[in-house]
């Protein structure tokens, strides 16, 4: 059933959103329609703002209205660890969860050759001239524990090869509170081999 042509659209448009389905999307458009429509118009304003505006970092390749991203433009931040991410929304992961200041690259996807994503695509020249220019002594593969991950984790450090001092991989395994019991198998797995010593 159509209410209106118009409100099929926007309904529709809002399900690009990811996890937002059509009963979802319908919530949103009726809720912007009768109860905030100045909200509606502040939200229209600000997308139609950041689509035109917002660019990949010229350094890190995250997302940012500038040539560079305060990250990036942070002088505070070391230059010796490199920390290369699938996406901008795992530098604001990483960010919130603080302790690391070192630098960052964003690959913008993961290996899929299904997907017909290949090592052109993630922009690895790009991260060659990164490296050279910031010289890290480590580079921290934090590509997500997944299959496409880990190939793509492998896939750059091989890449890189020798031209690194250290390249690690971020640690998976049980999550501070987990019991064992109620953990997938896989993420043992991860767990054990990635054990480290105590003293």
């Amino acid at each position: 059933m159509t209410i209106s042509p118009l409100i099929d659209r926007l309904i529709e448009a809002l399900q690009i959103l990811p996890g937002v389905g059509s009963k979802g999307a319908q919530r949103m458009a009726l809720h912007i329609l009768q109860r905030n429509r100045e909200g509606g118009q502040r939200l229209a304003e600000v997308i139609a703002r950041a689509v035109e505006e917002v660019r990949r970092c010229d350094a890190c390749r995250t997302l940012c209205e500038e040539r560079l991203c305060s990250l990036c433009a942070d002088t505070q931040r070391g230059d010796e660890l490199l920390c290369v991410v699938e996406s901008p929304a795992d530098i604001l992961a990483i960010e919130q969860a603080g302790g690391f200041r070192g630098r960052y690259f964003v690959l913008h996807g993961h290996l899929s050759p299904i997907e017909g994503v290949g090592p052109e695509d993630l922009g690895l020249e790009a991260l060659g001239v990164r490296v050279r220019a910031l010289k890290p002594r480590e580079v921290i593969l934090a590509t997500n524990p997944t299959v496409e991950g880990e190939a793509t984790a492998h896939y750059i450090s091989d890449l890189l090869g020798n031209t690194v001092e250290r390249i690690t991989r971020i640690a998976h395994g049980v999550p501070i509170g987990g019991e064992l019991e109620y953990i997938d198998g896989g993420t043992i797995v991860h767990a054990i081999q990635g054990r480290r010593n105590i003293t």
